[in-house]
């Protein structure tokens, strides 16, 4: 499986719209890359992310737009993941990543999980 995870500074960037790069994760080879964004718009991103055959995104914010947009690409969305993008990945090799609600962005921005 082949998944990103937003990213900065080894850590998971908290707006999936604003995120100027991914780290991909291969969980067959145990390989991961940078991947730059190049594109700031929601629909850019997602295409982005199907062209490169990935099938699941971690991340922090996600609005209900780019959320149905990566969903209708068949990729799986884990939003409201915050902390060290290592460690969320490995998590998700393993099993034990989970969302308690769902997460989007208001208008300013304000990206946080509900339940």
């Amino acid at each position: 499986m082949r998944f990103a995870v937003t990213y900065d500074n080894g850590q998971v960037f908290q707006h999936f719209g604003q995120t100027r790069q991914f780290k991909v994760f291969d969980s067959e080879t145990g390989e991961s890359s940078i991947l730059d964004s190049g594109s700031y718009s929601h629909g850019g991103l997602a295409e982005l992310l199907g062209n490169n055959g990935i099938s699941a995104l971690i991340c922090g914010g996600i609005g209900d737009g780019a959320r149905n947009m990566l969903m209708n690409r068949g990729i799986q969305v884990y939003p409201g993941i915050s902390g060290s993008a290592d460690d969320a990945a490995k998590a998700l090799i393993d099993g034990n990543l989970a969302c308690n609600g769902r997460s989007t962005c208001d208008h300013d921005h304000d990206c946080h999980c509900h339940d």
